[in-house]
């Protein structure tokens, strides 16, 4: 078997400090900060004076992390439009499964949240919705029901 496990997922952000702030809310847990420069690192993404900040998030007694990286040099840029709708090529979300879901809509609004649709019952089985957080990124919250 070629793969171990799935390490991280990576997001983009302009505010690091707000992401890290969001997902905190959410529950996860900060478990590193670096500095990401140097020629080693603009070989490996192909950036020429590559200069970057990540902060590792991981999910409490979980395997599952993000990287949240703000880029310095070259700075990020940002898709037209801005904030893209659900049916978009390339990465759609991140989903977390969550034991209150209407608490945890109402304190990530503090952060900066914004419920795109509303919270919806799937079967018996989940409560379910999408979450705009920083940087527009689509976060699926998932309640699963007894």
């Amino acid at each position: 078997m070629a793969i171990q496990r799935m390490d991280n997922v990576a997001i983009v952000v302009e505010d690091l400090d707000a992401a890290v702030a969001f997902f905190a809310e959410l529950g996860m847990e900060q478990e590193g900060r670096a500095q990401i420069e140097g020629d080693w690192a603009g070989r490996l993404i192909g950036f020429e004076g590559l200069r970057s900040e990540i902060v590792m998030m991981r999910v409490p007694d979980g395997p599952g992390r993000l990287e949240l990286t703000r880029y310095h040099t070259p700075a990020a840029t940002a898709p037209e439009p801005k904030v893209l709708p659900p049916n978009t090529l390339g990465l759609h979300r991140v989903m977390f499964a969550v034991e209150d879901i209407e608490d945890v809509v109402e304190r990530l609004r503090a952060h900066g949240g914004e419920l795109v649709g509303e919270i919806g019952r799937f079967e018996d089985s989940y409560l379910l919705c999408y979450v705009r957080g920083p940087e527009g990124v689509l976060v699926g919250l998932a309640e699963q029901l007894s």
